[in-house]
């Protein structure tokens, strides 16, 4: 076993998807914790769905893959946060954001396979990018998901307080000039950078795996916010590294390992925590 784990840091792609699947897993536990608890999975999953057609652009221009996947989802980020109004009134626009959401997903989804159909080439990585792959990760695309990585975390870090704060006590923290709607906006931005790292690694389809299952699983083992980050972040590495041995032998894709053990994952803690719970109620 020892062996065949060795042969896998033998090949460099292999090495450099273990670096990008880390630097991925890191960014996507810490700001997929505020995504779920803030509430804002459908924007994060659309977010990752709108990194499909930006790719897809970016081939039919002749540019890098990489330009396209941060670039469509940015803009997706800001369009969603200037077309609604959550921030400004708390609870009130949940509706109006998720209607807004929708309606940039299958205008997404759409621009996307319209972007396919006009390149003419051989589109060989239209499977690559809607269900991942951790072949063709090279040098220059692993230094720009570490730059991105850095640069959205240490905002997060400066901002990650009030974050908090506007999340759980939104009222409250309007109250105390908290400035909310900056706040939503700003988050939003990082999310739509999140979303376009893991989507390189998981495809755009099932990047919401470790964007929302190990934040959700590490909020059902623990309600302390930094306990549950660190498991949130354990957890992510622990599926990306199973997930890209198990991938390197075997035929299917990466995505559908990653949501596989992270489902398992999550439903296994909700297992537990239901027992406990009984368990509680009975003494």
């Amino acid at each position: 076993m020892f062996d065949s784990l060795n042969q896998i840091f033998t090949y460099h792609f292999m090495v450099n998807a273990f670096r990008a699947g880390t630097i991925v897993a890191i960014a996507a536990g810490i700001i997929g914790w505020f995504m779920v608890l803030r509430r804002q999975s459908f924007g994060g999953h659309t977010l990752a769905v709108v990194a499909f057609p930006g790719a897809a652009a970016a081939t039919l221009l002749g540019v890098s893959a990489t330009f396209g996947f941060f670039a469509f989802s940015i803009s997706a980020a800001l369009i969603i946060a200037i077309a609604s109004k959550r921030g400004g009134q708390p609870g009130a626009a949940l509706s109006e954001e998720s209607a807004v959401i929708g309606t940039v997903q299958a205008f997404a989804l759409a621009a996307g396979f319209l972007f396919v159909s006009l390149y003419h080439g051989a589109l060989n990585g239209v499977n690559s990018l809607l269900f991942g792959s951790f072949l063709g990760i090279n040098d220059s695309q692993v230094v720009t998901l570490l730059i991105v990585g850095l640069i959205s975390l240490a905002a997060l870090a400066v901002m990650g307080r009030p974050l908090l704060f506007a999340a759980t006590d939104p009222d409250v923290a309007l109250a105390r000039r908290v400035p909310v709607r900056m706040l939503s906006v700003a988050f939003l931005v990082l999310l739509g950078l999140a979303a376009a790292e893991v989507s390189q690694i998981t495809g755009a389809l099932l990047a919401f795996a470790l964007l929302v299952l190990p934040p959700a699983t590490a909020q059902l083992l623990t309600p302390n916010p930094v306990l549950s980050i660190t498991l949130a972040v354990a957890i992510g590495l622990a599926v990306t590294w199973l997930s890209l041995i198990v991938a390197f032998y075997s035929p299917y894709p990466l995505g559908f390992f990653i949501t596989t053990f992270a489902f398992a994952g999550y439903l296994l803690a909700l297992i537990w925590r239901r027992s406990a719970r009984r368990r509680y109620v009975a003494q």
